[in-house]
């Protein structure tokens, strides 16, 4: 490997032929960019490359230029197969590719098609009998292309494969079956030229190797972070707000969230408003829809045809800003783009980075983003991944090593290849992949006898020979990608007959019925009906705004460790300062030297920091553990990310389980671990546990209890479908999970779904040298004596701020006021003549009638006149019976419960009953019992349809 540079930079175009250069003219290409500059003499060499330079800087024509004069320049009789592959991780970039790359084949007279699943038969046919010279394509059509007979001869012409976003691939188990695709390519064509293209990369020679199985290569890296530049926000809640929140449905804290949103839409021609999950993209489009915006919402849960269209409006201008979520990092051709919003913290430096790189370029600009946060959490979070992505501190790709249903995946994909196979050559060629790189021979033997037993290959073991069996072309074509297979139904707008997007089986499940309605695509759809059979969902569109987001599934984007440990550090700076003395505003002031922010957005950040000190409570740091506790509540506050405090909560619940031989529950974010304990479970066995555990045996400790884990057991379902030991997998009805378990354990079944959960979920070698350090005294394990303001202010990582399931701090806080200032009747029963209309906050603590004393008060909506009427009628019918018997009950609930029953009957559809069982259940806070409130709200805004 070797870092590219060279003294021709400068007249990088010069490397190309008379023809190409003629092209270049044409196209008003007369000075290169910066990464042709550097990158176009290697690549006109023939040599390997990883290219690394920002969005909108060149990056296709840098790799496909050489590429372009190579076939130009080459003789006629080599041109009669494919000459190059452009390979692109999403269908729509296969688009994009085809539309830039058109213009330089006709100028050339290089013919460039597009191959991927949605290609017609016909095209199929024509591109076999008459290859194209160039062909975009993506990974899993590769794999297919590989198996046909006249593609096979096509293919033994490629000279040079180009791969987009290679860094996507890096990490996905589709891209380590991509590698060992190249090697069965190389197999067929000899060694190609392979080029990378990326608009970040942490660790560059990594991903190197992956593109190029460890041969030789260059590294052309252009500077990201050279020309972005980053504000932080937590919006301030202002006059407007208050009006908006009225007009949204909200509380005026997430109007304030809108309301920024919207104006910075309104600052701009042209804005990616960017968001973590397809929950947040649905509500907050819906609600920046509603303040007038033109504006739209793009993720992959929407239609093929609905993502163009709305990718064409704002390309065209007619659109102001589109709200999507990872759908439009990589690159799809939107035309300018200005400005970059990203909604919540990005939670990762290289995601930061791709996001707002998609900003400014066209013009040569700086890439400018705005972060809008919503808690202490999420802003801290936030200035450490701006700093960081300022100075260039991208996370490594974590890419899969020795996945093994990608072993079997390929081992089938060679037998396909040629029909049978030496048992010795499939695994030279799989080891010959980067990631395949240290699998040992007895691991491959053992998925090979696996895939014998599933009857999809045999193996003579007497020739060492692998042969196609009866089951081997139906595998093959049923798991081209290593994408799990999920369940989705189709959406489709009964009016347009249109399909508008897909809806996760969990989703249907769960919550969707004839009636019910929900959000997508920013509109308001009711269900008309559900068909289970054609898994279609019918729908009409409608005004309601009580629908609920659907809830897609999808994997969290885990915090770093070194991003949550500089939360720690910058919580610990500004400690010491508080300590000494300093107001929050001149230790606001001093964050703003080294972080992109704005004193109001620290200053509230930095709330739970001083609130900590001036009750004597440590800090925690990535140095620093706190073991917290109340009731049935111990918090471990953990500066270091998701997986390691995954890791660390697994290991934690199972060993304090097993001593007390009780069940612990874990809930996780990126700065804490919460566990929710029996009585008789306090923070002192927690002490004890972390310090009486060896690190060596971290890892066996946590196979022996990820044995009865969803996790686990899920992922497991996964895997044995892509061994095809299962059918394709359609959901957990289909088998019984722990029997799966039992009839797998002993298999690299099991084994690979061990190795996925620890590599996608938990950091092992982490967590060990973390117990380690605590061990000898470098980490700090120490405990609070009550429950701090930082353990339990929680954190909205990793949870939608607008659609809260578990309510952080900021969300309860805009809960209480609001039923505080909501108005209600109150009714005294007793005499039935005293009412008096209040708001929650006026009424006493134990209410009772100031005519005649009673304490028998009915908590009433402050419309209902209807039943004041009816608790007063001398005769009443069946209508006003029922009222009555509704006040007597509310009536006996504030008798009983006083103040805190009024407060649970002024919440939105809270009757009697629900409010009964809200006040009955045991907590360990206030903010709990708001927590059970907020849930019912929005159980009655999923079904409210039916009651109106």
């Amino acid at each position: 490997m070797q870092n590219g540079s060279s003294a021709q930079g400068m007249d990088a175009f010069t490397l190309l032929g008379e023809t190409v250069r003629d092209a270049l003219s044409k196209r008003g290409f007369t000075t290169p960019t910066e990464p042709q500059r550097r990158a176009i003499p290697p690549l006109a060499e023939g040599r390997n490359a990883l290219v690394i330079a920002p969005t909108g800087t060149g990056k296709t024509e840098t790799a496909m230029l050489p590429v372009l004069n190579s076939i130009v320049e080459s003789p006629p009789e080599d041109r009669e197969g494919l000459s190059a592959l452009y390979i692109t991780p999403l269908r729509a970039l296969n688009r994009d590719m085809r539309e830039r790359l058109d213009w330089w084949g006709e100028e050339l007279d290089v013919e460039i098609d597009v191959r991927h699943g949605d290609t017609t038969q016909y095209q199929r046919q024509k591109q076999a009998n008459d290859p194209p010279d160039v062909l975009v394509t993506t990974p899993e059509t590769l794999q297919a292309m590989l198996t046909g007979k006249k593609l096979r001869t096509a293919l033994s012409d490629v000279r040079h494969v180009v791969v987009d976003e290679v860094h996507e691939l890096a990490s996905a188990k589709r891209g380590a079956q991509l590698t060992i695709g190249l090697e069965r390519l190389r197999e067929l064509s000899g060694p190609f030229q392979r080029i990378g293209l990326s608009a970040t990369v942490g660790s560059p020679e990594e991903v190197g190797k992956f593109l190029t199985g460890d041969r030789e290569f260059e590294i052309v890296e252009v500077d990201v972070t050279s020309k972005v530049d980053f504000t932080v926000v937590h919006p301030e809640v202002t006059a407007e707000d208050e009006t908006l929140s009225g007009e949204l449905a909200t509380d005026a804290e997430i109007a304030s969230h809108v309301r920024v949103v919207r104006d910075v839409v309104r600052e701009h021609e042209s804005t990616l408003v960017f968001v973590n999950t397809r929950q947040t993209a649905e509500a907050l489009g819906s609600r920046v829809k509603k303040l007038g915006a033109p504006i739209e919402v793009h993720h992959g849960s929407l239609s093929k045809d609905v993502r163009i269209d709305v990718e064409d409006r704002f390309k065209a201008g007619e659109l102001d800003a589109l709200v999507c979520t990872s759908s439009m990092e990589l690159g799809i051709d939107v035309g300018r783009v200005d400005h970059v919003v990203q909604y919540g913290s990005p939670r990762e430096v290289s995601r930061l980075l791709q996001r707002v790189g998609r900003a400014g370029h066209r013009r040569d600009q700086t890439s400018r983003g705005t972060v809008v946060t919503s808690d202490p959490d999420d802003t801290l979070e936030a200035l450490a991944i701006a700093r960081r992505a300022e100075a260039g501190d991208v996370e490594p790709a974590h890419i899969h090593h020795g996945s093994l249903d990608t072993v079997a995946n390929q081992i089938v994909g060679v037998v396909m290849d040629t029909g049978e196979a030496s048992a010795r050559k499939a695994y030279e060629l799989v080891t010959a992949a980067y990631p395949f790189r240290d699998l040992s021979e007895s691991q491959f033997r053992q998925v090979v006898r696996q895939l014998h037993s599933n009857r999809l290959l045999w193996l003579d073991e007497e020739k060492d020979l692998l042969e196609k069996s009866g089951g081997t072309w139906q595998y093959f074509y049923a798991n081209l990608s290593m994408i799990p297979d999920e369940e989705t139904y189709d959406v489709h707008d009964m009016s347009s007959r249109r399909q508008i997007g897909t809806l996760d089986e969990r989703f249907v499940v769960n919550f969707a019925e004839p009636g019910a309605s929900f959000v997508q695509r920013g509109e308001m759809w009711r269900i008309n009906d559900i068909d289970d059979e054609e898994a279609r969902v019918n729908v009409a569109p409608i005004e309601d705004p009580t629908g609920e987001v659907p809830s897609w599934t999808g994997s969290e984007i885990p915090v770093p460790e070194p991003v949550a440990g500089e939360v720690g550090e910058i919580r610990e700076i500004a400690a010491r300062q508080f300590e000494a003395g300093a107001d929050r505003s001149a230790v606001a002031r001093d964050v703003l030297t080294r972080y992109p922010t704005d004193e109001h957005t620290v200053s509230e950040a930095l709330k739970p920091v001083e609130r900590q000190v001036e009750a004597g409570h440590p800090i925690p740091t990535a140095d620093r553990l706190v073991l917290e506790g109340q009731a049935r509540r111990v918090v471990l506050n953990s500066c270091h990310g998701h997986r390691v405090n995954e890791t660390l909560g697994r290991l934690l619940a199972a060993l304090v389980g097993q001593r007390t031989g009780s069940s612990v529950g874990i809930e996780v974010d990126p700065y804490r671990v919460s566990f929710e304990v029996p009585p008789k479970v306090s923070v002192h066995e927690f002490v004890e546990v972390l310090e009486a555990t060896d690190p060596d045996h971290v890892e066996g400790l946590l196979e022996l209890a990820l044995k009865h884990s969803d996790s686990l057991k899920f992922t497991l379902a996964q895997v044995a479908a892509k061994f095809g030991a299962l059918k394709r997998y359609r959901g957990n009805k289909r088998f019984g999970a722990d029997r799966l378990v039992a009839a797998l354990e002993d298999t690299p079944v099991y084994d690979e779904a061990v190795r996925e959960v620890f590599h996608v979920d938990l950091a092992v070698p982490e967590t060990t040298a973390l117990l380690r350090r605590t061990h000898g005294g470098d980490v700090e394990l120490t405990t609070a004596r009550e429950r701090t303001p930082i353990g339990v202010s929680g954190s909205s990582s990793g949870r939608d701020f607008l659609v809260p399931e578990n309510a952080d701090a900021s969300v309860i806080d805009a809960i209480r006021d609001r039923i505080r200032n909501d108005r209600v009747i109150l009714m005294c029963l007793h005499c039935t003549e005293w009412t008096r209309k209040t708001k929650v906050r006026r009424v006493p603590d134990e209410p009772e009638c100031p005519d005649c004393g009673a304490t028998r008060i009915a908590c009433l909506n402050p419309w209902d006149e209807e039943t004041v009427k009816a608790v007063r009628a001398t005769e009443k019918d069946d209508e006003q019976e029922r009222l009555t018997r509704r006040a007597y009950r509310s009536a006996s609930l504030v008798q009983s419960h006083g103040k805190q029953a009024v407060i649970a009957l002024a919440a939105r559809g809270v009757g009697p009953q629900n409010a009964a069982r809200i006040i009955a259940k045991l907590r360990e806070d206030e903010a709990d019992f708001y927590r059970d409130i907020l849930a019912q709200e929005r159980q009655y805004a999923r079904t409210q349809s039916f009651w109106d």
